[in-house]
């Protein structure tokens, strides 16, 4: 098992760019190729972001494929998600045959089982993982929180490295910090001053698709004790982050993308493009921090 897995830095939770219905896998690696010389950490690849849910297995395998095919050697994690253990293990027995340097594995959606639940579906998947774990709280989504304790608990697994923190609670996320034994991600694009500031190692972050390197310039100025500059980069972003999840993620990050050329603008249902009011109004702030660079 890879047990010394560094989660530190910017990740960018790509999105899954389609053409027609289809993956668009050339739009994919034109998208990887903008962002992978930025100073990022790496990729995450088929999370909530990706579009995931709406990808089968022989989708999101050739999505990876084709991420690590165009990502030149950067650290690549994978999503995992799910209800039944069995599958879901025999989804991480396939991952096996693939260079990852994690999964990004969030409790099982829907069930909202007890804690001790939550601590067996983690501690199964990293048993049987050769690829180190980054637990994913988020229990808007899944309809489950992961308590204190039960961090606690997982922390003890050997691969078990790091938490992905959307958990929407501010002590728990400096207790997990303070705790120092997993490595802390701010999840929520809006916590992520208030999470490295704290000392929590990095983001995953949708938002930093778009003025990467102005995000990849907070995380540096904190790491060098520049608080008043990591504040100055920082600060003009904060009105797109609050854009881009004006209207359910990706939506709006793929209007933006789709204007710079990058992709087209097209999800798969459920979900839907952003309006054309909300689009421009979020091409208007780009547009203004791009006056600050």
């Amino acid at each position: 098992m890879q047990t010394s897995a560094n989660f530190s830095g910017l990740w960018i939770p790509l999105i899954t760019p389609f053409s027609n219905g289809a993956v668009d896998h050339p739009a994919l690696t034109r998208l990887v190729h903008h962002l992978r010389s930025t100073g990022i950490a790496g990729f995450v690849v088929c999370g909530s972001t990706g579009e995931a849910a709406a990808l089968d297995e022989t989708e999101q395998l050739a999505v990876l494929d084709t991420v690590v095919q165009a990502a030149s050697n950067l650290p690549i994690v994978m999503g995992v998600s799910g209800y039944h253990l069995p599958q879901t293990l025999a989804w991480v027995k396939t991952l096996a045959t693939r260079s990852l340097t994690g999964l990004l594995v969030p409790a099982p959606h829907y069930i909202r089982p007890a804690q001790s639940g939550v601590l067996h579906w983690f501690n199964a998947i990293a048993d049987a993982s050769p690829h180190p774990l980054i637990v994913y709280d988020i229990p808007y989504r899944t309809g489950v929180s992961i308590e204190r304790g039960t961090f606690q608990a997982l922390s003890r697994h050997p691969n078990i490295r790091a938490v992905k923190d959307c958990g929407g609670d501010a002590g728990k996320t400096q207790a997990l910090i303070a705790d120092g034994q997993l490595q802390v991600l701010a999840g929520e694009d809006a916590q992520i001053f208030n999470t490295v500031a704290l000392g929590g190692s990095g983001a995953i972050s949708a938002a930093a698709h778009v003025h990467t390197e102005r995000f990849v310039r907070v995380l540096q100025r904190f790491g060098q004790n520049e608080l008043v500059q990591a504040r100055t980069h920082w600060r003009p972003l904060l009105p797109l982050i609050e854009s881009l999840f004006g209207e359910p993620n990706p939506g709006p990050l793929k209007a933006l993308l789709a204007h710079q050329g990058l992709i087209e603008n097209e999800l798969r249902a459920p979900m839907t493009p952003a309006t054309s009011a909300h689009a421009q109004g979020l091409i208007q702030l780009s547009d203004a921090i791009s006056a600050f660079e």
